[in-house]
């Protein structure tokens, strides 16, 4: 009954369902009739939301990136003008309602065109990962039901064409890089042009059916557990969370610089980035996408954000390359440095306590050396730092507190639409994931000892799964609280922790709970020379640990090398036992010196143990490190710990053999 609501974009049809899994369905906002401005606020659709951004901020930069060397930027005003030609495009391609334009890209402007001009043409935007394999891509394109595959380049075209005949309902491939080289796929200049050639009366009709409260992104998890699940978010979900989070990190509106840059595409913190920006008129800079070669601080330099977001991986590379100019530097340059560090930790860790201390030295150290490193980052005007997507360890933040760099975390899910708790300046420490959004909720389920399942509320929880009732009852319940899975705590200044898995918990064979999420960040903390640390135990007697070591990364690839990181040859030759690839260091037995130094870590972790049975008893270490592309990480970095389990099977029976 669709075609009874004419008065959109901004038309809320009543409905007075919690969820649900069709396409075309609706459900009831969780708009509160009293209450903060925020939580009240009348619902606004993206078309509305790009339109008033585009009516205030008309000339302000919308995108920029950087093409031949050169950076080309779109305004507000060009940015709503090419949104709609592209969505004229579609329409005249022969997308329908309700149907969807999957996206396969790394972040640029195309990708936000697309992703905006598929809503505006009344379809559903789904980005799907760059790292998908073909089938991968076919079963996202399929089960939404995708009249239009945009991809980026060769690589990602050749993955549709090899299954094009496979999706009945598709009607074009659009290639958004360089010339297709195939004769039926279009071009980014083409399919503007297709979209200069139409009349807006399509577009306003299909604008006109558009409801705030029904499906406009489909979202798809990583997999890490069985098939991928399509989230179901609507307009009011992405309006409403993107306000929020502007609200948190106090973003004035119209002059803010942030930088769009996550290396493996990250589909749901790529959209939360288009609506953050356009709720507050900002200006995103997207970096190359080869900027783990080195090209990133490049491009930091040149933009110097005022807010940057980057996952995990990018700090760690940061990281290293620091260590690899530290490591150079002569006796004197290492005395100051460490002096200086320690003085702007012990500043931070007193913050963090709320203890107002601004010594001698942290200020002389912060116009003689930490603004140097800032410069040399292009982070010297950045007000605001921040991980998410998968958590960062204490140590790596620590460092960054010494270089006075805070970085704050984020935590968030698909099915809450990008982000539910941040940290801020002020109200943060070393473990927290940070405080609610404002207007948002948490709870914990089963709580015992403090300790239970998270649960969020808020107008920022998904519509559902598309096409799964099972899977959606199972993560929603009746009263509309999402369930995490993830286990945590919320101490009494309301800040939350996230302590472990629900699925990924450790039964022993003594029928003992074991959440191995924070006994592995323990291990990585007490050997910085390990990448990643994996707790294996489920129905066994005892526990195991599967170490992997820092190694290098192919470039081209993203697969890790049989070559260690300079700081982990470093600390092998302090040890005695020096090797340069992680094969010289199995051949050799382990080292017997090596083995001690590794126990030695784990002991230092069994000592924080909070009973017998979360003991490490045994370790072995792995030929390789994790990756995406060879399996064991999902696309948002999570390990695949099914995957791992059977990749090393052999080895795990011979710890308990």
């Amino acid at each position: 009954m669709a075609h009874k609501y004419n008065n959109g974009p901004d038309q809320v049809v009543p409905s007075d369902d919690i969820f649900t899994v069709k396409a075309d369905g609706y459900v009831r906002l969780r708009i509160p009739e009293s209450g903060k401005a925020i939580e009240t606020i009348t619902p606004i659709s993206i078309p509305s939301l790009l339109k008033r951004s585009a009516e205030e901020f008309p000339d302000h930069t919308a995108l920029a990136a950087k093409v031949n060397g050169k950076w080309e930027k779109i305004t507000y005003q060009q940015y709503l003008v090419n949104v709609r030609t592209c969505a004229k495009a579609f329409l005249a391609l022969g997308l329908e309602r309700m149907h969807s334009v999957c996206i396969l890209g790394f972040n640029s402007p195309e990708w936000f065109i697309a992703d905006l001009g598929a809503i505006f043409a009344g379809g559903i935007a789904v980005g799907i990962y760059t790292t998908n394999s073909a089938e991968a891509c076919l079963y996202c394109a399929k089960s939404s039901s995708a009249n239009i595959m945009v991809v980026e380049d060769e690589t990602q075209l050749q993955k549709v064409l090899s299954f094009r005949s496979e999706i009945p309902d598709l009607k074009a491939i659009v290639q958004y890089t360089g010339e297709p080289s195939h004769p039926d796929v279009i071009s980014w200049k083409r399919l503007m042009e297709i979209g200069d050639q139409q009349t807006d009366d399509l577009l306003e009709e299909s604008l006109k059916k558009i409801a705030v409260n029904q499906c406009c992104t489909l979202v798809y998890t990583s997999g890490t557990v069985g098939s991928p699940k399509a989230v179901m978010l609507n307009h009011d979900n992405f309006t409403w969370d993107a306000l929020a989070i502007s609200e948190r990190l106090t973003i004035e509106r119209g002059n803010e610089i942030l930088i769009s840059y996550l290396p493996l595409s990250h589909v749901a913190a790529q959209v939360v980035d288009i609506y953050i920006t356009m709720t507050v008129g900002a200006s995103v800079y997207f970096a190359d996408k080869h900027a783990l070669k080195g090209s990133l601080v490049n491009t930091m330099q040149e933009v110097q954000p005022t807010k940057f977001l980057a996952v995990p991986r990018v700090w760690e590379k940061i990281y290293e390359k620091m260590m690899q100019v530290a490591s150079q530097n002569g006796y004197l340059k290492r005395s100051i440095a460490t002096w200086a560090k320690a003085h702007a930790l012990q500043y931070h860790i007193n913050r963090i306590k709320g203890i107002k201390s601004n010594s001698w030295g942290y200020s002389l150290a912060s116009v003689l050396i930490f603004k140097k490193i800032k410069q040399a980052l292009g982070l010297n005007r950045c007000t605001f730092c921040a991980s998410a997507a998968a958590p960062l360890s204490p140590d790596l933040k620590k460092y960054f507190l010494s270089i006075d760099i805070p970085i704050m975390d984020a935590f968030g899910m698909s099915e809450a639409s990008g982000a539910h708790t941040v940290c801020i300046d002020g109200a943060t420490n070393l473990d927290t994931i940070g405080m609610a959004l404002p207007g948002t909720k948490s709870t914990l389920y089963n709580e015992q000892d403090g300790q239970g399942e998270l649960c969020m509320y808020g107008r920022h929880i998904f519509m559902g799964y598309l096409n799964d009732p099972e899977k959606t009852a199972e993560t929603l319940d009746s009263d509309g609280w999402l369930h995490t899975g993830d286990l945590g705590h919320i101490d009494e200044t309301g800040f939350l922790y996230i302590t472990g898995r629900l699925k990924e918990l450790l039964i022993t064979a003594g029928g003992e709970n074991v959440p191995p999420v924070p006994i592995e960040q323990l291990v990585q903390i007490e050997l910085p020379c390990i990448s990643n640390a994996f707790l294996v135990g489920d129905r066994k007697k005892f526990l195991s640990i599967l170490l992997t070591f820092k190694s290098e990364i192919d470039n081209e690839t993203g697969a890790p090398l049989d070559t260690l990181t300079p700081s982990v040859q470093e600390w092998l030759i302090q040890l005695g036992c020096p090797a340069t690839t992680v094969t010289e260091i199995l051949n050799a037995g382990p080292d017997s010196r090596l083995l001690e130094a590794l126990k030695k870590g784990i002991d230092r972790v069994n000592q924080q143990a909070t009973s017998n049975a979360q003991r490490i008893q045994k370790l072995a270490v792995l030929p390789a490190d994790f990756s995406v592309a060879t399996g064991e990480l999902g696309p948002t970095m999570k390990v695949k710990r099914r995957i791992v389990e059977q990749k090393y099977g052999d080895i795990i029976e011979r710890l308990y053999n």
